[in-house]
């Protein structure tokens, strides 16, 4: 009995040191013995689990890792970056630099003008000049063959550009019997102008002394192309009769032409050459062409240079200009005074009035109908208003009249390069013409608001039963200046008859209103 007491409390003992918490007395390192224990198999339980479950997996090599995110890296498409916040940030790795800032745009500034002379009428020519050349704004030279007397007012030789003299060429053979020989000396005033060794040029502009540019349409004309590709721009005769015998892709000098600054280098290095090899040419223009032809450049043709190579009256010309800017007058010792009643010089002067107000509108045609009074009216901005009894389709209206005579005299109206009409017989057609006469700006509306006094000539009897447009003595023309005009599509404004009072006619024009159509009555 006493044995078996004492087995008993023997294995009491013992459960007691294995099982925590089964006696009494618990020694702490059998609890973390046991804590232990139970991780350990937790962890192989769940390591023998995974093993059993997983496929086998692909490692990429290291090489194509690194080569796969140098590819994202370079690409220039957008990626998406996680920051630590975990906002979503797109960022683009595109390797190529910001674009440079756009030049600016041309200006006066980047034009050289070359303006051909004569020593022997220098005198009356120079006064063309200064209607049009501001010395503090633009570049140029006058070249001469021989030197002239020194100007006697000091600031009349401020208003010029400097003069220069011509380089001998007398190397040069000359064998066209009906011309002279300084067209050679003028064919080169180009590559002159460039040898100077100006800076900042994008373009050499030529004119003759006799010549009138519209400065601020030049540089809209030049700013449509790119200076530095190779450019010949300018435009042809009048005559067709010229055309044909000089050519129908060459730029007339005296209208003027302008030549990018690449192409004025690649003439300069073989002009010399290539003038030898036409000595029966006749001018300088058939000089340059020819050069322009072994270039390869073509004639880009602008229609607001004008050579006129007309006689007469210029008004048929001027009041249906084409859908384009003015920049050129030329011949103008040839023909009339633009203005009735006034010296050459002196009509010129009166057209820079609106020339400053609005020069992309200078001359520009508008054409419509008083309906009450079934009149047709034709407002060459700036210069003159037409008015028509009856009705004359915009067609007709468009068409320059035949106010003045080809440059070859026994030539008729098909001589002309370009479409004509005559001038009316009709007693009743005949057109009532106004003169601008002044021209301001309105300081309450900022529109220009031009005067245009009527011409007092003798009219032929009309049996008409309709109102008689000799009835007035004043048109008065609305214009708001649009100097963006040539920024968008060539189209003509439209004029609308707005009021008459007593002997004075109210016409307002501006861009067309959608819709809007110059339609006969």
């Amino acid at each position: 009995m006493k044995s078996n007491n004492r087995k008993d409390l023997s294995e009491r003992l013992m459960l007691d040191r294995i099982l925590p918490g089964s006696g009494s007395a618990t020694r702490p390192g059998s609890k973390l013995m046991v804590l232990l224990l139970l991780v350990s198999a937790t962890y192989v339980v769940y390591t023998l689990k995974l093993i059993s479950s997983s496929r086998a997996c692909h490692v990429e090599p290291f090489s194509a890792v690194v080569r796969r995110l140098n590819d994202i890296v370079n690409s220039s498409q957008p990626f998406i970056l996680l920051q630590s916040n975990q906002t979503a940030v797109i960022k683009s790795h595109s390797s190529s630099p910001p674009p440079p800032p756009p030049p600016p745009e041309t200006d006066l500034r980047h034009v050289v003008f070359g303006i051909a002379a004569s020593a022997r009428l220098w005198k009356q020519r120079k006064e063309y000049i200064k209607l049009w050349y501001k010395p503090n704004q633009m570049r140029g030279y006058v070249w001469l063959e021989k030197p002239v007397k020194r100007l006697d007012q000091e600031n009349e030789t401020n208003n010029l550009p400097p003069v220069k003299i011509s380089a001998d060429t007398s190397k040069f053979p000359y064998k066209n019997k009906q011309g002279h020989r300084s067209a050679i000396r003028i064919s080169r005033i180009v590559t002159e102008t460039l040898k100077l060794g100006l800076k900042d040029v994008r373009w050499f502009v030529m004119g003759d002394d006799d010549t009138v540019f519209v400065a601020e349409n030049l540089i809209r004309v030049l700013r449509k192309y790119d200076h530095n590709q190779m450019y010949y721009i300018g435009s042809l005769s009048e005559s067709h009769l010229q055309n044909i015998y000089f050519s129908y892709g060459m730029a007339y000098g005296g209208g003027g032409f302008a030549v990018s600054y690449p192409l004025a280098v690649a003439l300069s290095k073989m002009q010399d050459r290539c003038i030898k090899r036409y000595p029966a040419l006749y001018g300088s223009d058939d000089r340059m062409q020819a050069c322009m032809a072994e270039l390869g450049v073509p004639l880009t043709k602008e229609l607001g240079f004008h050579q006129y190579d007309v006689y007469g009256n210029l008004f048929g010309l001027l009041a249906a200009h084409p859908v384009a800017p003015l920049v050129t007058l030329h011949h103008l010792d040839v023909v009339e005074p633009i203005f009735p009643n006034m010296t050459r010089v002196d009509a010129l002067k009166r057209l820079q009035m609106p020339a400053m107000l609005d020069s992309a509108g200078l001359m520009q045609q508008s054409i419509c109908y008083d309906k009450r009074r079934k009149w047709t009216v034709s407002v060459s901005w700036g210069y003159a208003v037409q008015i028509f009894r009856g009705v004359f389709s915009a067609r007709e209206m468009e068409m320059p009249s035949r106010t003045f005579l080809n440059w070859y005299r026994r030539a008729d109206y098909t001589a002309y390069a370009f479409n004509t009409r005559p001038v009316s017989r009709h007693p009743c057609q005949k057109p009532f013409v106004f003169y601008m006469t002044t021209t301001g700006v309105h300081p309450m509306t900022n529109m220009t608001v031009s005067h245009y006094e009527s011409h007092r000539v003798a009219q032929p009897e009309c049996r008409w039963k309709m109102a008689n447009p000799g009835d007035l003595r004043t048109v008065i023309v609305y214009k708001k200046p649009d100097p963006h005009l040539w920024d968008r599509s060539p189209r003509r404004n439209c004029c609308r008859v707005k009021s008459k009072k007593n002997n004075t006619l109210e016409i307002s024009v501006a861009v067309c209103k959608e819709g809007e159509v110059v339609e006969v009555m």
